[in-house]
């Protein structure tokens, strides 16, 4: 019996680009589908959901490529053989992704044309490169393996082998969700098995091997793989008919994670599943000495001192950190409060109830002393603002609403978890650049980086910069007059992207300002979106990246109400 043929990263690159290029969910799911049922080999399939879905490694396997977009940004300058800092850094800019350039210059540049020739790898020789990636850690040693690499594959391949490499986004309009849905559809599954499944294993190419295989019923929940989020959604999108049948939490000024525990073992993992164990000493050891039973916990870490949250700048300041050092203990001391269990006495319990999870969260929490969240019922609407009143005297972000009947649902914004929170703050912005939408917004120019102003800024030399990219929170018809003004201003144009004159001001809705040093303004704002096109502003009337620093110094200055005044969570 002949060996079922091998699937190669070219084909799987040119079905992402297809993909992208496809408008409507439904449409890319059923492309997605076609893919994954026409691969005959199991390992390839679990390749393929994996790089779409995860990255170059699970999520599962604490495996990371490592490499800094620098890394890899100079070796291709090199390649190409055009100067870093006065063509490629310019050109990323304006396109507004490294991935793209490097795969435009690779295929429009003679000297780089020259230096690459499709090998047809196959996913798992790209499988191979991402592992000799992870073993070395030098710039030289990585920049050797990519540059290997790189000659065998063609520009597209290493646009999506860049995105993949770096587990975020592929920025092609598909997500976790629409994955699962391929998955069910190509292997005649039910979308919620599948669901499930990914959610206990933690794994999409398992999950797409279990159901290709019709399996799914053999997956189990491993402790210390972590699980998958239940997500909320803006009340403002949600039609919700009675308020008595949900609890009000404060949704606090902290970093969401999930705490695995089993005897002496305690490790915390991130909302994209990242292990930062290492990063919270304190809170392991709070958890280690108590010699809880095995559970999984799911909260928040905040920065807790003096009785008060503070604000999420300065747990920044421990996020990352390898070994924190006891000068940082002592100023940025952190606490875990929960506010759901998912695990406890050797099962997975998200199918109970939040009311019956909840019970028993309170009695573990009372037995053996941990934070937990003060829940408080709702009887009326108008309670609503009392509460998102008090939560912002607090310092916190505003309020969670949950249903008390609803189960642990992963990955889905639906009604069951509901956040109430008003924006962090608006900044009057330039339109610098406007990039080619995707999906139902194919055809149209739908994302925008946009920018603050440096004018009278010493310390530059340009008139704006980059502070955020929005893609949303405008009409059609809003869309239509900006494309048709967008076509008169452009000055230069990148592939999918233009480059405009600064003429057409936004004002920028945000939830947060973070620092961000990668940046050239050093910050980057939080869920940035469209709040109103200014027609009537100038350039002349741009907030500054000055404006933004005060803003920034200003909420974390900001005086909050101590826990002693009606506490947001108890200790036990």
């Amino acid at each position: 019996m002949s060996k079922p043929k091998k699937h190669t990263f070219l084909q799987l690159s040119e079905v992402t680009q297809t993909i992208s290029e496809t408008r409507g969910s439904n449409a890319k799911i059923s492309i997605c589908a076609e893919y994954f049922s026409s691969i005959t080999n199991e390992n390839d399939l679990h390749l393929a959901a994996q790089f779409l879905g995860e990255g170059a490694f699970s999520d599962i396997s604490g495996k990371r490529a490592s490499v800094g977009s620098r890394t890899y940004s100079t070796l291709a300058a090199d390649i190409c053989e055009v100067d870093y800092e006065q063509v490629f850094k310019p050109s990323k800019t304006a396109v507004g992704s490294a991935s793209e350039t490097i795969e435009k210059l690779f295929a429009n540049i003679p000297e780089a044309q020259d230096k690459w020739k499709s090998a047809e790898l196959s996913l798992q020789d790209v499988e191979g490169i991402y592992n000799r990636l992870y073993e070395v850690s030098s710039r030289k040693d990585k920049q050797e393996i990519l540059t290997e690499a790189w000659s065998q594959l063609t520009p597209l391949e290493v646009k999506y082998f860049l995105r993949i490499m770096g587990r975020g986004s592929l920025r092609i309009g598909f997500e976790t969700k629409s994955i699962i849905s391929a998955i069910a559809k190509a292997f005649g599954q039910k979308v919620k098995d599948v669901r499930y499944v990914h959610m206990i294993t933690g794994s999409i190419g398992k999950t797409a091997k279990l159901a290709e295989q019709d399996r799914l019923d053999e997956a189990s929940f491993k402790l210390f793989h972590p699980l998958s989020f239940m997500l909320a959604s803006p009340i403002e999108s949600r039609a919700v008919d009675d308020y008595s049948e949900y609890v009000a939490e404060e949704k606090f000024d902290g970093m969401r994670c999930q705490l695995h525990i089993s005897g002496n073992k305690v490790k915390i993992f991130s909302r994209d599943l990242n292990d930062i164990t290492h990063s919270f000493p304190e809170i392991v050891d709070y958890f280690t000495e108590r010699e809880l039973p095995e559970m999984v916990l799911d909260g928040e870490i905040c920065v807790f001192k003096d009785d008060t949250i503070l604000p999420f700048q300065l747990l920044q300041k421990r996020m990352g950190l390898k070994k924190p050092s006891k000068k940082v203990l002592r100023e940025y001391p952190t606490l875990l409060i929960s506010y759901d269990i998912l695990f406890y006495d050797g099962h997975p319990i998200f199918e109970q109830t939040l009311t019956q999870r909840r019970r028993l969260l309170s009695e573990l929490s009372s037995t053996y002393s941990f934070p937990v969240t003060t829940q408080k019922p709702i009887h009326h609407k108008d309670q609503i603002d009392e509460l998102f009143e008090l939560a912002l005297a607090h310092g916190n972000e505003g309020l969670m609403l949950k249903h008390k009947d609803s189960t642990y649902e992963y990955g889905q914004r639906r009604k069951s978890w509901l956040k109430v929170k008003k924006p962090g703050g608006s900044l009057d912005t330039i339109m610098m650049y406007a990039h080619a939408g995707s999906g139902k917004r194919g055809g149209t120019y739908s994302d925008f980086t946009l920018g603050i102003s440096v004018r009278d800024d010493e310390r530059y030399e340009e008139e704006f910069i980059p502070i955020g990219k929005a893609y949303g929170g405008y009409t059609d018809e809003e869309l239509k007059k900006l494309n048709t003004r967008i076509k008169e201003i452009t000055v230069e144009k990148y592939g999918p992207t233009l480059g405009l004159l600064p003429e057409i001001v936004i004002e920028l809705e945000f939830d947060d300002i973070q620092v961000n040093k990668r940046t050239k303004a050093n910050f980057t704002l939080r869920f940035p979106r469209f709040k109103a096109i200014r027609w009537d502003l100038s350039p002349d009337d741009v907030d500054t990246l000055k404006d933004v620093e005060h803003l920034y110094r200003e909420k974390a200055d900001k005086k909050r109400l101590s826990q002693k005044n009606q506490p947001a969570f108890i200790n036990g």
